[in-house]
């Protein structure tokens, strides 16, 4: 017992590397309530010197005995980091002086805990504390957390999306010019910011189609299938035709028009210049005209029809309204999405549920597109972070699955995005889906409980930390309760994230759904007032009164400012009051 100090309940038997083999004292001065050694326990290690050693618990067992032992068990600990600094105590990552044999094992004090944690700048934001001792709170280091991108993962119902409501609030609070744009694929973020953010759905967001690169105005033509060959060439090759008239047109007069060469713009069929619907739609008429094989003219014919019934369809709206007027509206729609300048609005929220199922994935891969590239060509001036709400829809592990375009998009920011200033914040319930690329680039990881032996073997394989132990945790976490592991945290750790204000908590609309409501009365009026928001959800009621076909000022294509903007606060969806609305009479 020469080994153990007054406070000591064990003193290592083995170390090797970063993992060391405690024996817990059969008795000793501490009472056993005080002592429990149990899994996800930090301890302490005196070592020579003032140097002390923290480490965690991740395994504990009293099989294969002596019976003569001084040892009631042994138990295997992680290796995280040293306090030293004697009067002035600093904690840092790794070990440089390692324990010995028969070094005192302590149970680690709440001091030595705030030490840890404590804050080492301005820097930091307040999320929660920690699982072991509830006095000790949990910050992280927004700089590290935003530069090297983060990843929230957790199964439905673990209070995942609360968490993320928490996170980026106080992002928001410590970073207040920071610009930050959510994908919420189920409308439920709508209320989480109040003023800071503005919402964005199918009825308020202009998205002209011209914007959409080659691969990604495909996507919407063929409604998600694949194209045909032959009608693919053609638009190849008389897109950058029209976007040559429509230049020709902005710089010339009039007269002459037709005589120009389209051919001469030098544009690509990706570069991001307005063209007008009628323009291309003349183009391939014209070409139709010319030919005599009948077999051949059919192919332009779907091609013109294609266009026609897109350009038609009011879902479509937010991408076709005014394209036959056209109006170089690039530098308004990048200002609107990304908020430049934000006047007190930062946060961008895209609602996706409302839009059609077929152009999600398009119009998700142009706005993480468009997102990179104004940070490449701004020379990152102007931080962003890209929040990706169900991130293994659109960056997908199976390459079959999904939209080439998008996953291409989430990985570029995931890899270069940080050296111009956008950060990626991956949100999932099913890590094994999502691309091992990106996910392998989120440094700071927030793992929730997480059931799928998939999901959990995908996590062990992107903690490279000496604590990755500790994801045997992982199925038995409670709500509000996460392992964070990364660059972010002061130590790979479990705790419980702190309470969200009843304002900030999001509302999915499945959960709201699945309550039945008593003063809701299911009779032939509800169900009509269903039909009518269910109609008018595809049908075009709010048509600005100048007709855009007819021609009119260029300027009427200019895309609506913030305040113009017809905002639905908070979201389109249901919300809690909707059956007080459904039951006022029809006229």
């Amino acid at each position: 017992m020469r080994f153990s100090t007054v406070t000591s309940f064990g003193r290592v038997i083995s170390v090797r590397g970063s993992l060391a083999r405690v024996g817990l004292l059969a008795t000793g001065p501490m009472p056993a309530t005080e002592a429990r050694a149990t899994v996800g326990r930090f301890i302490s290690i005196r070592c020579a010197g003032a140097t002390t050693i923290i480490a965690m618990i991740t395994e504990v067992s009293c099989e294969n005995q002596a019976s003569g032992d001084d040892y009631m068990a042994t138990a295997s600990v992680d290796l995280l980091g040293e306090i030293s600094g004697g009067d002035r105590p600093k904690f840092q990552r790794g070990v440089t002086n390692y324990p010995t044999i028969g070094d005192a094992v302590e149970v680690v004090t709440a001091e030595d805990l705030r030490t840890v944690y404590a804050p080492s700048g301005s820097d930091q934001i307040n999320i929660g504390t920690l699982q072991q001792d509830k006095s000790v709170i949990a910050y992280v280091d927004v700089e590290e957390m935003l530069s090297k991108h983060f990843a929230v993962l957790g199964s439905t119902g673990v209070g995942k999306s609360t968490s993320v409501s928490l996170l980026l609030n106080e992002i928001l609070q410590a970073r207040p010019n920071l610009r930050v744009f959510l994908l919420d694929v189920h409308n439920e973020y709508g209320r989480c910011f109040g003023d800071r953010a503005m919402v964005l759905n199918p009825r308020n967001l202009k998205l002209p189609f011209w914007l959409f690169n080659f691969e990604e105005i495909v996507d919407v033509l063929f409604g998600g299938r694949p194209g045909v060959p032959d009608e693919l060439d053609v638009l190849a090759e008389i897109i950058p035709m029209a976007k040559g008239i429509y230049t020709q047109y902005q710089n010339s007069d009039r007269i002459g028009l037709k005589r120009a060469d389209p051919k001469s713009g030098g544009y690509t069929v990706d570069t991001p210049v307005p063209y007008r619907l009628s323009d291309l739609i003349s183009l391939i008429d014209e070409r139709m005209g010319k030919l005599e094989n009948r077999s051949s003219r059919i192919t332009y014919h779907k091609l013109i029809s294609r266009i026609e019934t897109v350009r038609n369809d009011p879902r479509y709206t937010f991408m076709f309204d005014n394209a036959n007027v056209g109006g170089d509206t690039m530098a308004e729609v990048i200002s609107y999405l990304f908020r430049l300048p934000a006047n007190g609005r930062p946060m961008t929220i895209m609602q996706l549920a409302g839009f059609p199922a077929e152009v999600v994935d398009s119009v998700v891969s142009v706005l993480c597109r468009m997102a990179f590239d104004f940070g490449l060509w701004s020379d990152g001036v102007s931080p962003l972070l890209f929040v990706c709400e169900e991130a293994h829809r659109y960056a997908a592990a199976d390459r079959n699955i999904g939209f080439g375009p998008t996953r291409k998009a989430v990985s570029r920011i995931a890899k270069e995005g940080r050296k111009y200033g956008v950060f990626l914040g991956l949100v999932t319930q099913r890590p094994a889906e999502l691309d091992a690329t990106i996910i392998s680039q989120c440094n700071t990881l927030f793992a929730m409980r997480l059931a799928n032996d998939r999901d959990q073997a995908l996590l062990r394989s992107a903690v490279s930390d000496a604590a990755a132990n500790l994801l045997s945790f992982v199925p038995s976490l409670g709500t509000r309760e996460v392992l964070a592991f990364g660059e972010g945290v002061a130590l790979p750790t479990r705790l419980r994230f702190k309470e969200v204000p009843v304002h900030q908590l999001p509302r999915s609309e499945a959960t709201i759904a699945s309550t039945p409501s008593v003063t809701a009365g299911h009779d032939m009026h509800f169900v009509a007032a269903v039909l009518e928001r269910w109609r008018g959800a595809t049908s075009n009621r709010d048509t600005p009164s100048s007709d855009p076909a007819a021609g009119g000022d260029r300027a009427s294509a200019r895309v609506m400012t913030p305040v113009e903007a017809p905002m639905l606060q908070p979201s389109m969806g249901l919300d809690p009051d909707r059956f007080s609305l459904l039951k006022k009479p029809l006229r």
